[in-house]
């Protein structure tokens, strides 16, 4: 069997995409799986990182602000576009694949529609509760459209939805010994309530921001473990090595997130699908603060989804001073907490990689 996997952008994309290479590898061992992302992005690294090979592909997006930087960007869309049609057109006659996986993402596109128009079956993994362009796109080119959230026959053709979830990180459910994560972190074993603050592997100036400004409302007895990213860490570090606090450990990037987790009462998150689903197959508690700065505005639709059910809170990116006291407030109210973690357990889907890839294999077998 002859898979290509196709897609990226962010880790959003990039992560799911692998844990489904992943899942089909271990159904079955001699599946060659070929990757095609965009040139320049950082599937181009993790990807390879990983043990796959992957192709890149000149297509980048068009963008929607208006100024004179992405004016110039924008004459080049469609040069990219075409070069990228050919490209992906040669990669699909060269590679010969049973079925094309799209998990969104620039490279997606014409990916999966040279490969439905050779006959290929293709599969469109969709992780938000809002779908993109590019996916709203191929879905009259799919057989099979994989979602996580409910109610996505508002954008796709009922009979095409599958509800599986979205791949995450199986390593997190891996048993942590508590005092052993505290140590590594540098906080203290002393049953006080850990605040969990995570903005994306390159961190959110405004979380940032909201947390430095109001850092003096956070009480002795809540503490707080804090991913500021590399480019916000310095002058973070700084503030802190100024006015020191034995309750904060900052870090520019936690690479032991499972750690993280199993230690944090309360979880402060931008709302990428892959964020919810990793914090819904925890069962943690959350505030979540969607950015601003994505495509269709699509994280404030999943956190919306979250909010509706009672599965997580929200604060706006305009109002992040506002987290430590929301963060107090939910941490003495411990019913709410606990029905918080709770209700967003129940959007969990610890099996969706291998459910993913099961639909995969039914494909690339029947066509």
């Amino acid at each position: 069997m002859r898979v290509i996997i196709s897609g990226g952008g962010t880790g959003g994309h990039i992560f799911p995409a692998i844990s489904i290479a992943n899942a089909l590898k271990e159904a079955d061992p001699s599946v060659e799986i070929l990757f095609v992302g965009a040139k320049g992005k950082m599937e181009m690294e993790k990807v390879p990182a990983a043990g796959y090979k992957i192709v890149g592909l000149p297509v980048a997006g068009f963008h929607r602000q208006i100024n004179v930087r992405n004016i110039c960007r924008n004459t080049l869309f469609p040069f990219r576009l075409l070069g990228s049609m050919v490209k992906a057109g040669s990669i699909v006659r060269n590679f010969k694949p049973d079925v094309a996986v799209g998990v969104g993402g620039y490279a997606s596109g014409p990916v999966l529609q040279r490969a439905a128009k050779a006959g290929v079956p293709c599969l469109v993994q969709e992780q938000n509760s809002y779908p993109g362009v590019t996916n709203k796109i191929l879905a009259a080119e799919a057989k099979k459209i994989c979602v996580a959230y409910p109610n996505m026959e508002r954008f796709f053709p009922v009979e095409k939805i599958i509800m599986t979830g979205n791949p995450v990180r199986q390593s997190l459910l891996a048993p942590i010994n508590r005092a052993e994560a505290l140590k590594f972190f540098g906080l203290e074993d002393n049953n006080n309530p850990i605040v969990l603050i995570i903005g994306g592997s390159l961190g959110a100036r405004s979380i940032n921001n909201g947390i430095r400004t109001t850092l003096d409302q956070l009480p002795d007895n809540v503490q707080l473990l804090w991913q500021t990213g590399k480019i916000y860490f310095d002058e973070i570090k700084a503030e802190l090595d100024q006015n020191p606090r034995a309750n904060v450990r900052a870090f520019d990037f936690i690479k032991r997130m499972d750690y993280a987790f199993a230690i944090a009462d309360l979880v402060i998150s931008r709302a990428g699908a892959s964020s919810i689903s990793e914090l819904a197959l925890l069962g943690k508690p959350s505030i979540l603060v969607p950015s601003p700065n994505v495509s269709e505005d699509h994280q404030t639709k999943n956190a919306m989804a979250m909010v509706r059910e009672g599965a997580a809170l929200m604060v706006r990116d305009a109002e992040t001073n506002t987290l430590i006291a929301n963060s107090i407030e939910i941490l003495n109210e411990k019913e709410k907490l606990i029905q918080l973690g709770v209700n967003i357990r129940k959007f969990a889907r610890p099996n969706a990689a291998s459910d993913i890839a099961r639909e995969v294999i039914a494909l690339a077998t029947k066509g």
